[in-house]
């Protein structure tokens, strides 16, 4: 399982990026699994699901680097996190990737997804009609999978239930590359908070967003 991407953003905060090629015993020789996770992946319905599951497990060990037992819990939210640690993490996968990132110090978010056609047709499900308008998102699906990855991450980043993607998250007029940044806007329980989210497109379809603030 090779570390395709690997990016320090901060003293504090790495990023990584991982393609998974092994199969699901070769996964779980790397990990030291307790009883409570070998049920859950017992419980996963297909082999990706367990590969997804294994292979963020295992990329994050790698990313610590550590012989220890990483005790990785879900919360009452489904966000990620490690038992008796300060640490932020954050975990992602879709088809044959891998992501993660880590913080010592800021709450972090991330969002890989294999770039497809059929997102115009749920385009309206996460996007107001002012964020539509703008040309870059609009019906350009590298946009609009820019604008999903982004608001995913945020998502991830504020770790509650309740935050929804077309009424909550806000996304800036912004100037599409194939990696870049934008502004968004979030109405969060205590006010409105501006972030700043990274994104970029890999050579072979995907595209990632990530967040740490």
């Amino acid at each position: 399982m090779p570390v395709v991407f690997n990016k320090k953003i901060d003293d504090q905060t790495i990023l990584s990026v991982w393609k998974i090629e092994e199969t699901e015993e070769q996964l779980l020789s790397g990990l030291q699994l307790k009883q409570h996770e070998l049920d859950v992946i017992a419980s996963l319905s297909n082999g990706k699901r367990a590969l997804h599951w294994l292979s963020t497990r295992l990329l994050l060990r790698t990313m610590l680097n550590t012989a220890d037992y990483i005790d990785c819990r879900m919360d009452d939210h489904g966000k990620p996190y490690l038992v008796n640690s300060d640490t932020h993490i954050s975990l992602s996968h879709s088809y044959d990737y891998a992501a993660v990132i880590i913080s010592k110090d800021k709450k972090v978010g991330v969002d890989i997804e294999l770039i497809k056609m059929k997102i115009k047709s749920i385009k309206h499900k996460f996007l107001s009609d002012v964020e539509l308008a703008q040309k870059q998102i609009g019906d350009n699906t590298n946009g609009l999978y820019v604008a999903w990855c982004v608001k995913e991450a945020i998502y991830k980043w504020h770790g509650k239930k309740g935050l929804e993607f077309k009424q909550h998250i806000h996304i800036k007029p912004f100037k599409l590359k194939d990696e870049g940044s934008l502004q968004a806007l979030v109405e969060l329980p205590d006010g409105t908070k501006e972030l700043a989210v990274n994104y970029f497109k890999t050579k072979d379809g995907y595209m990632l967003g990530y967040v740490v603030a």
